[in-house]
């Protein structure tokens, strides 16, 4: 079995590399859809939130308000008590569905694709941190302006916008930007890099060409 680490910051384009890769087979689990599955009504992170922050965070249907969430993380700083929350529980699901894919495939690849694998301050329930949960990272890179361009063109979902709402896309993508670390830092932990900088085929390429080294330690 093969545990691998896929990373990168945001707009770097790892989500694209996570299909790619699960295209050839691996089994990739994806770090934000697991956290909006537990922010659900009932599901631990919802429950954790609305503890800590009260019914302002809930909107009339009963769901997350994640648009308050995300000012209260990103607008009033405090990110850190948000993962306090949502991380240690997100983390601890990655493992269980983990083992659950080893138990029946003693072989697999298991990708699992998370923004902040090397910024977290919290593990497992057993305490282990990203150097002993994975066997393998992978750091997709991309220069910070195209990220920045991502982002942007993802928020505003093709639409044409204004260039007062461009400009204030574009200070929320340094904003999240600066609190990540830098490509630098992360290559320098990382096993392998993914240069995403250009065309959709070179990206291919460079997962095409990965692909066998992992089933191979797998």
């Amino acid at each position: 079995m093969l545990r691998v680490g896929l990373t990168g910051g945001l707009g770097s384009g790892k989500s694209t590399a996570a299909k790619l890769f699960a295209a050839l087979g691996a089994h990739v689990l994806q770090s934000d859809a697991i956290g909006r599955e537990l922010m659900e009504p009932g599901q631990s992170i919802y429950e954790r939130m609305v503890e800590h922050f009260d019914s302002g965070v809930i909107l009339a249907d009963g769901t997350l308000d994640r648009a308050a969430l995300a000012r209260i993380a990103f607008m009033e700083g405090r990110v850190e008590e948000l993962n306090a929350i949502a991380h240690p529980l997100v983390i601890a699901r990655q493992v269980e569905l983990t083992e659950e894919i080893f138990q029946q495939k003693p072989h697999a690849v298991v990708i699992v694709e998370s923004a902040l694998i090397f910024e977290t301050h919290y593990g497992a329930p057993d305490g282990s941190r990203w150097q002993s949960r994975f066997d393998r990272i992978i750091l997709v890179t991309a220069p910070e302006e195209l990220k920045v361009a991502r982002f942007v063109a993802r928020s505003s979902t093709g639409k044409t916008i204004s260039e007062e709402r461009r400009a204030e896309l574009e200070a929320e993508a340094r904003r999240r930007l600066a609190q990540q670390m830098s490509d630098e830092q992360k290559s320098a932990l990382s096993d392998y890099v993914l240069t995403n900088g250009g065309a959709l085929t070179e990206l291919e390429w460079q997962v095409d060409q990965l692909w066998p080294i992992l089933e191979a330690v797998a």
